[in-house]
């Protein structure tokens, strides 16, 4: 049998830093997730120098989509939120302060996750139909039964309502 013969290897081992910062689309990876760190840190020292360091766990920041310096702050709670938008322009100066370009802050509440799941019972239950009177009800229908006429076909009625729901 004849093979054809393998290809020689004559591709080098990159270094995968190397490799993400070609311009292939991973270097753009790279480049965006590099400034997203920068921001966080610098968001978390403006912050801190606001005296608000212990809400930097409780939000996710980035930058929107449509423009450069509008940065989106997705919140974990209400009050998080409003505390963010009462010192809106003092954290835009801090951030400017640490060399981030930004002219506007929008804050969201991200929406919090179900704390249930709804599961599919293996056989539903049907809903069984009562089959006879409670003591109660077959105790009225007695009494009826005795007040009425013995050759009335209401009597005859209520004889066999009772011969059929009884317990």
């Amino acid at each position: 049998m004849n093979f054809a013969p393998k290809p020689t290897r004559k591709q080098t081992a990159h270094d995968w830093l190397d490799y993400l910062r070609e311009s292939n689309g991973l270097g753009g990876i790279l480049a965006k997730t590099e400034d997203l760190a920068k921001l966080k840190v610098a968001l978390g020292k403006a912050l801190d120098t606001l005296g608000l360091a212990h809400i930097q766990s409780k939000m996710e920041a980035g930058w929107q989509s449509g423009g450069r310096n509008e940065l989106f702050l997705l919140v974990s709670s209400a009050s998080v939120a409003t505390r963010l938008q009462q010192i809106l322009p003092s954290l835009i100066n801090e951030l400017g302060n640490l060399g981030v370009s930004c002219t506007a802050i929008k804050v969201k509440i991200k929406p919090a996750p179900a704390q249930w799941e709804i599961k599919q019972q293996p056989e539903a239950k049907k809903l069984e139909k009562p089959k006879g009177f409670n003591a109660i009800a077959k105790k009225s229908w007695e009494d009826l039964l005795e007040k009425l006429a013995p050759d009335s076909e209401l009597h005859k009625t209520v004889e066999r309502l009772l011969q059929n729901k009884s317990k």
